[in-house]
């Protein structure tokens, strides 16, 4: 059997659809999430998991309706991630004295250490995924990716609040 060589991106797709950077930014897209789902997945987690404690571990929104809206998650959604995570003694939730209704959500010392983790293979699979590029594309790939994220996700706060460590 004769091996076949891999046809180079640009000549398996029409050149109408080569030539779009919406084509290309979703193409990279779904790929960058199939690695980022089964990176997660082999460590026995979910990326929503990771950015439920990355906004525990900020602080600033610990009910479940505030992660939901910080993320962009459906509330009931949420619900069973944050049931998932308490299961995995990850967080903890307990009732809001000031209001019955509410459940307030807080990391626990081993959903940090798991985070700690998350945020290793994050990395990992960001430094793999953008290895064709040098530290200076990086940066302004991602600066330019934040100022079309600032248009197209008005209703999601983007600038960065420094996670406590």
């Amino acid at each position: 059997m004769t091996d076949i060589a891999p046809q180079p991106f640009a000549e398996r797709f029409p050149e109408e659809l080569v030539s779009s950077a919406l084509f290309l930014l979703k193409r990279l897209g779904m790929t960058a999430k199939e690695q980022s789902f089964a990176a997660y997945e082999e460590a026995g987690l979910h990326p929503y998991h990771h950015a439920i404690l990355a906004v525990l571990d900020q602080g600033s929104r610990e009910t479940q309706g505030a992660i939901a809206d910080a993320l962009g998650y459906d509330r009931g959604q949420l619900v069973g991630l944050l049931d998932e995570l308490d299961e995995a003694g990850l967080i903890e939730r307990r009732r809001d004295p000031a209001d019955r209704r509410r459940q307030i959500v807080q990391i626990t010392p081993t959903g940090r250490t798991t985070l700690d983790r998350l945020r290793s293979l994050s990395k990992r699979l960001e430094d793999e995924f953008l290895a064709s590029l040098d530290e200076s594309e990086r940066r302004e790939l991602h600066a330019l990716l934040l100022r079309l994220a600032e248009r197209h996700l008005r209703n999601r706060r983007l600038t960065a609040v420094p996670a406590k460590h």
